[in-house]
């Protein structure tokens, strides 16, 4: 009787693990407790996903060989395309190809824009080298997105999304960088110009060439001009945002220079009176800041020469981003050689935003000045309190038509130059966060800066640090003393018992 009892409860335990099985088979889902959600889709995915018109296919070229620290990545890569396919109503369609087991399959993804990566393996006291492919390809009719190689964490939903983002959209809108100014071209911010493309046709317009900006342009983006613009451009740059136009500006109005050791003010391109008229006020002193990036100095010890890294106040490092859709989900910025921006408005109808602001250890320093690298900063040069970096600003700004204006008190902070140098990913992505908000586009902005990159320690008090160094040899000594301690009191306590026998 028990025997046939528990072959029953065998059957129906299998019997329900069946039926669970197939339910999951159907049903997609999965349990995400990192703080930033890594592995829940976001709300700009979810809306674009559910938007889809068209089928879109998905051709993932993964080599079947990956050494184990990459095999993981190729799983989620599967993973987030069957999660893509249940939210989007079957319209992505994907397969998986191993391109190593086949000439024609591996020239069919080198052909179609996927390219083997070179990895070193570990094997049996040897480093060997492996050819892998890891890249994934796009297609929505004659159209086609790359994602050469697929990243692992956040950066995956970013590639794929973006990817499906840029086949959806067939009418995008358009966003106008200014030249004829010394402006930077769209080749020397090619991480932010990248970033654009996703949303926006990017382009660029000089107007000394122009009787005005097109109608079509969404956003006029005025990124560190270095010559005058005049007042025949102010004025058209003004009409464009009388009927609801709006402006992207970051502008440097101080100059500094680590080679020759100099700090001055830029000269009046007349951006400043511009300005002005919207009552915003650009500083004309150098903001410094406790809580700072750092510069490598070269110092000698002796006969040796080495390079040190140093705290650089005119070197703000900000975290402190008040609560903005062009903010969201921003960690750290550094803006060298910033001043400061003041709104002197009263207007009820206007919305004035901070969106950056330094530490509370802040200070200001005056022009022109020399330029002091190894100075010891103390905490008088820090008395001046938070400093407002960006700001953003709502309201009839010219004419009677409700338009849009974002600034920046540093133009260089966007800037790859030439030759192109890689720029802090936060800095581009508030850039690009700040363009979506004004031109009334915000679906990519959660996305963008998903995931956590920077996790700063918060600043010590020197009595604090002296207090944790001395506690880390103390504490740890004193511990031992009281474990020895209670082990002896055991111990006597044992033989106490013992000699007066109540063991």
């Amino acid at each position: 009787m028990k025997k046939n009892t528990v072959i029953i409860r065998l059957m129906v335990f299998a019997l329900i693990l069946v039926v669970v099985n197939m339910i999951s088979s159907k049903l997609y889902f999965r349990l995400d407790f990192t703080e930033d959600q890594r592995y829940t889709l976001s709300k700009a995915t979810d809306d674009i996903l559910t938007n889809l018109d068209d089928v879109i296919t998905v051709k993932a070229y993964f080599s079947e060989d990956l050494p184990t620290q990459l095999i993981s990545n190729r799983q989620d890569f599967e993973d987030l395309l069957l999660e893509y396919e249940n939210r989007s109503g079957g319209n992505i369609v994907y397969e998986f190809i191993s391109p190593n087991e086949d000439e024609t399959l591996e020239a069919e993804a080198q052909q179609s824009g996927i390219q083997p990566i070179i990895i070193n393996v570990s094997e049996k006291d040897q480093v060997q080298q492996l050819k892998a492919y890891m890249g994934a390809v796009l297609m929505m009719g004659d159209q086609k997105e790359i994602i050469p190689v697929v990243q692992p964490g956040v950066d995956m939903e970013y590639g794929l999304t973006t990817s499906i983002k840029k086949l959806a959209v067939t009418d995008k809108p358009k966003v106008a960088l200014l030249q004829g100014h010394g402006e930077p071209s769209l080749q020397e911010v090619a991480q932010l110009a990248q970033q654009l493309t996703v949303l926006y046709e990017v382009e660029t317009i000089n107007l000394k060439e122009k009787t005005e900006v097109p109608s079509y342009v969404r956003t006029l983006a005025i990124i560190n001009p270095s010559d005058t613009i005049s007042a025949m451009e102010f004025s058209k740059i003004d009409d464009f945002m009388s009927k609801g136009g709006a402006v992207f500006l970051a502008y440097s109005n101080m100059n500094g220079d680590l080679q020759s050791g100099r700090l001055s003010k830029a000269n009046d391109i007349g951006l400043e009176g511009w300005l002005r008229n919207k009552n915003l006020n650009l500083g004309s002193q150098f903001v410094v800041d406790a809580q700072s990036g750092s510069v490598s100095v070269q110092q000698n010890n002796g006969v040796f020469t080495y390079r040190s890294q140093l705290k650089f106040p005119y070197f703000p490092m900000v975290n402190d981003f008040p609560e903005h859709p062009t903010t969201s989900g921003l960690e750290s910025l550094m803006l060298p050689f910033v001043s400061a921006i003041n709104y002197t408005g009263n207007d009820s109808t206007m919305t004035y935003s901070p969106l950056m602001l330094t530490s509370e250890m802040s200070g200001l320093a005056p022009t022109p000045s020399g330029l002091d690298i190894q100075k010891r900063w103390t905490e008088n040069d820090f008395r001046e309190g938070t400093q407002t970096l960006a700001v953003a600003l709502e309201g009839a700004l010219a004419g009677n038509q409700e338009s849009k204006l974002v600034v920046i008190a540093n133009g260089q902070f966007i800037v790859n130059g030439n030759p192109p140098q890689q720029i802090s990913e936060d800095n581009v992505n508030f850039a690009s966060n700040a363009i979506d908000w004004l031109s009334d586009d915000t679906g990519l902005i959660d996305l963008r800066t998903k995931g956590i990159t920077n996790r700063p320690l918060e600043a010590v008090e020197d009595g604090t640090r002296e207090m944790i160094k001395y506690g880390n040899v103390v504490i740890p000594i004193l511990l031992v003393f009281v474990y020895a301690f209670i082990r002896r009191q055991q111990y006597m306590s044992k033989k106490q018992k013992w000699m007066e026998g109540k063991f």
